[in-house]
């Protein structure tokens, strides 16, 4: 994790009042709109721009987020991370979006490749907030909910990614300039196969990269898809933390997991799919 760097500096003039949508300013730990309206900046670092009525709902826990942490930067997903860093520099951005950043850690891979692009963090739980902030200095991080209006200025963004999180068109749409673009990370039908049925997790819709591309029309066209497989082998506490950074995390409390866990060599391959799609933002 990066040592912390100007609070949103890099950002604030991206941003918006999510009361009013006028342009906020920073002054020491707070973030301010012409018309009042201000919001504190955590002594972690990150923002809370969450209008007053907002719910955090499914946003991830605590413990979502540790174990998120320490699954990612084990490296289990290097394949899927390293492709999206990779893909995303070659379109040069001046300001990439995390829409759903959890703990920052696909943005500040990103940010490592691209050395005069700023990044910014949106994610709808503080804890991973929190996290977000620190994971590089030329990131910034905000409570944001991702099916309400962001808080960005319309066509600020160069990119968007979007890993594993929910995907709102119209506003990815509104945020990015004219020829941005939009990269998605999703599992695959194959992801986690072999722990689905066993462990009791959450299957994946096998129309999933359908379904996207379905939610993304009129807004995004595609412009280019990659499956990226690989495998993991992983020991039953890894299986433990990798459940628990999930949304099957909701369904399947620890205890019970390990129980199931027994029926299982350890370690035990895993397979890891995921699918990479570009969409190019239409007129």
């Amino acid at each position: 994790m990066h040592d912390d760097g100007p609070v949103l500096a890099d950002v604030v003039r991206y941003l918006v009042c999510p009361v009013c949508e006028a342009g906020l300013e920073q002054a020491d730990r707070t973030l301010h709109c012409p018309t009042g309206h201000a919001f504190d900046v955590a002594r972690q670092g990150y923002a809370n721009l969450l209008p007053g009525n907002a719910r955090p709902g499914t946003a991830d826990t605590p413990e979502m987020v540790r174990a998120r942490d320490e699954f990612l930067r084990a490296g289990h997903f290097t394949v899927p991370t390293e492709r999206l860093a990779r893909s995303v520099s070659r379109a040069g951005p001046s300001l990439v979006v995390d829409a759903g950043a959890g703990t920052g850690h696909y943005l500040s891979r990103v940010l490592d490749r691209t050395p005069d692009t700023a990044g910014l963090a949106l994610d709808i739980s503080k804890h991973a907030a929190r996290r977000a902030a620190k994971a590089h200095p030329r990131a910034g991080s905000v409570v944001a909910d991702l099916w309400r209006p962001l808080p960005m200025r319309s066509g600020a963004a160069d990119v968007v990614i979007n890993v594993f999180a929910p995907r709102n068109a119209a506003e990815f749409h509104r945020v990015l300039h004219d020829d941005g673009l939009l990269f998605t990370v999703t599992p695959s039908p194959r992801h986690l196969a072999t722990l689905v049925k066993p462990l009791g997790l959450l299957s994946i819709d096998k129309r999933k990269t359908e379904r996207t591309d379905a939610a993304l029309a009129g807004y995004f066209k595609l412009d280019s898809r990659q499956e990226l497989e690989t495998e993991a082998v992983l020991t039953h506490d890894e299986v433990v933390t990798l459940v628990g950074m999930g949304p099957s995390a909701h369904h399947v409390p620890p205890e019970p997991l390990r129980e199931r866990l027994k029926q299982l060599p350890d370690p035990v391959p895993v397979p890891l799919s995921f699918v990479l799609s570009t969409y190019r933002r239409l007129e």
